[in-house]
């Protein structure tokens, strides 16, 4: 069955059914119809194989449950829709469930060593694009993780990885799944160089070519791109490849830098006029007239929430440290969605 909600671009534009996101909306002095509002919630699948860590995401009530993680994100998603979200980030190998880690010693992937997909893994996924689709939002998919890429044995098991992750949305129909190839591939610590920038847009070819004529959309195949590092620029073979280009805010602490970054990027000798998005930024000050998010709105580039259990925080805070609530629960995530909602209100 072909999902009900369809994501398709237009020049720099995104459009959900047809209709162009964020209709009739401004902020920082400008329209912003045509951009992806988003947020990183890239646990929502997650679990951990290794029995040596798998204690260390236990609920405060309880022993850690990857069913009660994906239910109670199921949950939560008809209040982001609500608030202004239409879109999100959700990865196959997850993210940092401390938000940042020098090293990452559990095991959470959604491929086996040979990249065959883990069923158990992909059923808790399946019911959240499912709930996607009913809402109407857009789901940003990542495959591959630097935490976790060292868990495909070479290569080929990459490559295996990217051709069964896309088949398996190809035979689900799924028409509002967008794709990030590598969640900041120029990160060094990754294992293996087919993800890394230089030959990054070997897998963004094999995915678009893989779908190609199979998906019921206007492109008539999946979408793809590829992320760096927090306030790095795309290479030119990335840009070539990409139907829209994903930039990170992570470590910039200034929003003109935000607006650099859009400026940069677009000057690009390789930039087509592809839509811009941030989908990973973890900084804030919502209250204030000048931030990340509203930088990244003005020069015309989507904006992307990314929020983190910091030291000394209980349970409800962060979307990407384990266990999560995945509610409105801090003061941070109603600053963001109070914020989201002025911008992007429901009608």
């Amino acid at each position: 069955m072909a999902s009900k909600t369809i994501v398709h671009i237009e020049e720099d534009r995104f459009y959900i059914n047809g209709n162009v996101t964020c209709l009739g909306c401004t902020a920082a002095g400008r329209s912003i119809e045509g951009l992806l509002l988003n947020s990183r919630m890239v646990q929502g699948i997650f679990d951990d194989l290794n029995p040596e860590t798998r204690s260390n995401w236990d609920y405060p009530d309880g022993p850690w449950d990857p069913e009660r993680n994906t239910r109670e994100f199921i949950e939560a998603m008809p209040t982001w829709w609500e608030h202004g979200l239409d879109a999100f980030t959700i990865n196959f190998q997850g993210g940092s469930p401390r938000g940042y880690s020098k090293q990452q010693p559990w095991h959470n992937s959604s491929f086996d060593a040979r990249g065959e997909l883990r069923p158990d893994y992909c059923k808790r996924l399946g019911r959240i694009l499912d709930r996607a689709d009913e809402l109407g939002m857009v789901v940003i998919l990542g495959y591959f993780y630097f935490g976790q890429d060292h868990r495909l044995e070479d290569e080929d098991a990459v490559r295996r990885a990217a051709h069964n992750a896309t088949e398996w949305l190809i035979e689900r129909g799924d028409r509002h799944v967008i794709i990030e190839i590598g969640n900041e591939i120029d990160n060094r610590k990754y294992t293996h160089e087919i993800i890394r920038p230089a030959r990054g847009h070997e897998l963004m070819h094999q995915v678009s070519q893989q779908s190609n004529g199979r998906v019921d959309s206007p492109a008539g195949r999946l979408l793809v791109s590829n992320s760096f590092c927090g306030g790095k620029l795309l290479t030119d073979n990335i840009i070539n490849a990409s139907d829209f280009l994903l930039l990170h805010g992570n470590g910039v602490e200034q929003p003109e830098r935000i607006r650099e970054m859009v400026d940069q990027t677009r000057a690009d000798a390789a930039y087509t006029g592809q839509p811009i998005v941030f989908n990973e930024d973890d900084h804030f000050d919502f209250d204030k007239p000048d931030n990340n998010m509203l930088a990244a709105l003005g020069r015309g580039a989507g904006w992307g929430y990314f929020d983190w259990r910091m030291p000394g925080e209980g349970f409800d805070e962060g979307y990407q440290s384990v266990p999560v609530n995945w509610g409105i629960s801090s003061e941070r995530k109603r600053g963001f969605f109070s914020l989201l909602k002025q911008i992007n209100p429901r009608h």
